[in-house]
């Protein structure tokens, strides 16, 4: 039985995942990141949750869409493409609780949270349709958590490491290109292809208006928010760079 087919005929345990990831970040505190200072073990705890979550659920996605070959943007979704919906949910209500309980005045986070959670949710348990769409733009998001989560290790502790800040530097540049290719250039470009869908009636009588509009509102401004963060991280990136150069002329 191949990996698809598994997880296919599994039932999607929105509990146990949600456990299994509160494990993680607990083990975080810990266990893997003891020897770090207390303020910065919750981030590097969401950091390790997120690591968790990130790779394996592109990999399963693509795993369960690849299992439905008439997979399509108002399809009906699969007991495979549920179980993945139902495992990003646990991550997002897990690091949720993160926010809530150590950042809860980080509302941009908490929103976002939130706002991914209702895209889930309905698409798994409201509509039970559309989740080819929502699994690409998922793939798309996690496809960066690899490198986003070392980047922003190593800048958790470049003050007290010198190896940190090197990895942190050398990780900086394929970072945000990567970063801005996925999020600044596929991911709207999917973001089109599935609003021309939906407006022209592909979804009618299969998903209600309210929702794929929601959706694509949603995505919308992740996208956007998204593409405003690592345009001021270039724009850091670069005034760095140049204070860097004049201080070498300058010595």
């Amino acid at each position: 039985m191949d990996a698809a087919a598994l997880l296919d005929s599994l039932p999607p345990p929105l509990p146990l995942f949600l456990a299994m990831f509160l494990a993680v970040y607990l083990a975080g505190h810990a266990v893997v990141f003891r020897g770090w200072s207390p303020k910065a073990r919750p981030e590097a705890s969401s950091c390790l949750i997120s690591l968790a979550h990130g790779t394996p659920a592109v990999f399963l996605a693509s795993f369960a869409l690849l299992s439905d070959p008439s997979h399509g943007f108002s399809s009906p979704n699969t007991k495979a493409q549920d179980a993945v919906l139902e495992f990003s949910s646990a991550y997002f209500f897990a690091d949720l609780l993160h926010y809530v309980v150590f950042y809860p005045k980080d509302l941009l986070f908490i929103g976002h949270h939130l706002a991914t959670l209702f895209v889930f949710l309905t698409c798994r348990y409201l509509v039970r349709h559309g989740a080819f769409a929502i699994l690409v733009l998922l793939i798309l998001a996690e496809v960066t958590s690899a490198c986003q989560n070392a980047w922003t290790l190593a800048g958790v502790r470049r003050r007290d490491s010198a190896l940190a800040a090197k990895v942190f530097d050398a990780l900086s540049a394929p970072f945000y290109s990567f970063y801005s290719v996925v999020r600044g250039l596929v991911g709207p470009l999917f973001l089109y292809k599935m609003g021309v869908f939906y407006a022209s009636g592909g979804a009618e009588g299969v998903i209600p208006k309210w929702v794929w509009v929601s959706w694509l509102v949603v995505v919308s401004v992740a996208i956007g928010v998204s593409i405003l963060w690592v345009s001021n991280l270039w724009a850091e990136f670069f005034t760095e760079r140049s204070r860097g150069r004049l201080e070498k002329k300058s010595r």
